[in-house]
């Protein structure tokens, strides 16, 4: 009776072990760490994105290491990544009309106008998608000296878009003062 009883709580202790290690988020895998630039980085917090009532993406935020505010994450040297799934189908031109909008919110007209050109590259970028499928892996990773790359799937779109200004940016969509929804910042600077 012993040795079976010891296998079911090494079993139990594993599966406790395991999810100390993933996030779930709508069904959405997220692991703990992540590789980026021979860097690794931790789930700094994730979250579902909903509108109108609806599921639209799970979100990831992943940072060498766990801040709980915008400025801390910022004030951090080396490469981030923004890891969204999407969970319903959804037209190139919404995804990058969202995000868009989320840039515009949380910039000055002047600060907007500065990243204008990059904002139409990225934008051109991800209306080459046409549509987005249910499941669609979208990640949008900051690598230091290089810029922000765009990936879907394991495919780039586009080139790097220079400038930590820009990234930073993209950083505000979802934890910015008008970020697109508050207990989704809280989420993903892991309030919650």
């Amino acid at each position: 009776m012993k040795p079976l009883l010891r296998k079911a709580l090494l079993s139990i202790a594993l599966l406790a072990g395991q999810a100390a290690y993933a996030s779930d988020i709508a069904g959405v895998h997220f692991d703990e760490q992540a590789s980026l630039a021979n860097s690794e980085l931790q789930l700094n917090g994730g979250g579902l994105r909903t509108r109108f009532m609806l599921k639209v993406y799970a979100i990831g935020l992943y940072s060498p290491k766990k801040a709980d505010s915008l400025e801390a994450l910022l004030a951090q040297p080396g490469p981030r990544r923004i890891q969204i799934v999407t969970l319903r189908e959804l037209t190139a031109e919404q995804f990058a009309d969202g995000l868009v909008e989320g840039l515009r919110k949380n910039h000055t007209d002047a600060e907007y106008a500065r990243l204008q050109p990059r904002i139409d590259e990225f934008r051109t970028a991800l209306l080459g998608l046409r549509t987005a499928a249910p499941n669609t892996l979208i990640r949008l990773e900051w690598l230091p000296g290089s810029g922000t790359r765009l990936l879907v799937g394991n495919q780039q779109r586009g080139r790097d878009i220079p400038g930590e200004d820009f990234q930073r940016g993209l950083l505000r969509i979802w934890l910015g003062d008008k970020p697109v929804d508050s207990d989704l910042r809280s989420s993903l600077l892991g309030r919650n």
